[in-house]
């Protein structure tokens, strides 16, 4: 299958940089390179360009999508929680632009032995992003305890039949592994009243999140990296984020409020003692959704949001 990818939040995310021809930009997570080709093109002959993904068919089909814009591109296999390391080797100190587009693309989704969807039954539970870790979902769906299944789901799913379902996995695997999407999903269905199912939607879809977030560490990842990313920025470099569930968003927002301002003085001190400085300020106050006409054209990317912190 060719790796494709609607990009979502394209031209907002590429106005939200303000890329200069002549400015350094990463994307920490390159996908199919369509963000990517955009800001190549802004870029003139003194400008450079970094991408940064973890998996081996998207470095291969960004490679191939960039390939007219190879004497400014620098393509990297790694994931974006080493961006210091990646741009120290590149001999990079600071750049003008980083951005992430957190979302599964479209080729992992629709690609069954990746093991992302739901909802082909014969799928595989892998789900990894970079193909060369070992563990894989079924990893975790056949070897963690009850307490940490019900811990994930809960948390990482926000389903709030979370122990039900974790109870029903473990039943479920003493019998035989379970080690295709379909065996999850039966399994699932089992664990949710006939009446919450026949109302919402795929009732494996919150699941299916839990166990990829947990896997491939996505939050934790995030969390630590977006401090780092700041830090690379020159003064008036951006850094973009577009987040595709609530757990994500929330994270991405507290830090870039953090970053603006990290005072902890009490709120009655005349002045600042604590000696925290602010970074910079968080551009959007609100996030940037998607077009009416966007979501019509692309419905993944009905739960895109972008948050925007410039570095001053």
């Amino acid at each position: 299958m060719i790796f494709e990818h609607q990009s979502v939040l394209l031209h907002e995310t590429i106005d939200s940089l303000l890329v200069k021809p002549d400015g350094i930009y990463v994307d920490g997570t390159l996908g199919g390179g369509g963000h990517a080709s955009q800001v190549c093109r802004l870029l003139g002959e003194n400008g450079r360009f970094i991408g940064i993904d973890q998996d081996g068919d998207a470095i291969e089909a960004a490679s191939r999508r960039l390939e007219e814009f190879q004497d400014k591109v620098t393509v990297v296999r790694s994931n974006y929680s080493r961006i210091k390391e990646v741009l120290e080797e590149l001999g990079v100190d600071r750049v003008d632009g980083i951005y992430l587009d957190l979302g599964v693309s479209s080729y992992q989704l629709d690609t069954p032995e990746r093991g992302f969807t739901y909802r082909e039954e014969d799928a595989p539970l892998d789900m990894r992003m970079d193909q060369r870790q070992e563990k894989t979902a079924a990893s975790i769906v056949n070897t963690y305890s009850e307490q940490e299944l019900y811990r994930i789901i809960r948390d990482y799913g926000e389903d709030r039949f979370a122990k039900n379902i974790a109870k029903h996995i473990i039943r479920a695997r003493q019998e035989e592994p379970i080690t295709t999407a379909g065996q999850l999903n039966e399994v699932i269905r089992g664990a949710i009243p006939a009446k919450v199912r026949a109302a919402g939607g795929h009732p494996s879809k919150r699941t299916f999140q839990a166990i990829r977030i947990e896997l491939n560490g996505e939050l934790e990842v995030l969390k630590e990296s977006l401090d780092t990313m700041i830090e690379l920025l020159k003064p008036g470099g951006r850094l973009s984020v577009i987040t595709f569930h609530s757990l994500e968003d929330r994270i991405v927002k507290n830090r870039f409020k953090e970053n603006e301002n990290p005072c902890i003085c009490p709120p009655d001190f005349p002045v600042c003692v604590c000696g925290r400085k602010s970074k910079g300020i968080v551009v959007t106050r609100k996030p940037v959704l998607p077009s009416k006409e966007e979501m019509e054209q692309n419905p993944r990317s009905k739960s895109a949001k972008l948050r925007v912190f410039e570095r001053r």
